[in-house]
């Protein structure tokens, strides 16, 4: 196992990371906003055995997380997620785990809510979402 990326595979691996954790969540930003978000590449981004630790404390598994979602397109317009501070924790055959900060910022809102998060994600050969655990940060 690694840890402490620099350099070669791990440069790499980071970037492909940073670029998934982007993606993603830009599908879910335009989903949430109302826009073109798809749903059906946001649900085949996670391995079936997803599962989601969210700030609150709630574990949700995939069709949960899914129905959730599904239940709120367009609930956010205007909404702007973005992502800070990706890093690699460690990466070992398969298993990739990250760390990123994710904010989201409504129209007027201010400085927008905060999170930390942590994902294992799987190399399948494209990155797959495991695992996320959340915590919110303080406003």
């Amino acid at each position: 196992m690694s840890s402490g990326m620099s350099g070669g595979v791990s440069s790499g691996l980071e970037e492909a990371v940073r670029a998934e954790v982007e993606r993603h969540h830009r599908v879910l930003q335009d989903w949430l906003g109302g826009g073109p978000g798809d749903l059906a590449a946001f649900g085949a981004a996670h391995a079936p055995a997803f599962t989601l630790a969210g700030p609150d404390g709630t574990v949700l598994r995939l069709e949960e997380v899914l129905d959730l979602v599904r239940a709120a397109r367009g609930t956010a317009p205007g909404l702007r997620v973005t992502i800070r501070d990706v890093r690699l924790v460690a990466h070992a055959d398969a298993l990739v785990v990250a760390a990123y900060e994710e904010w989201h910022h409504r129209p007027g809102g201010g400085a927008g809510q905060g999170r930390r998060a942590t994902a294992v994600l799987l190399r399948e050969p494209a990155l797959r979402w495991l695992h996320l655990q959340e915590t919110w940060l303080p406003r």
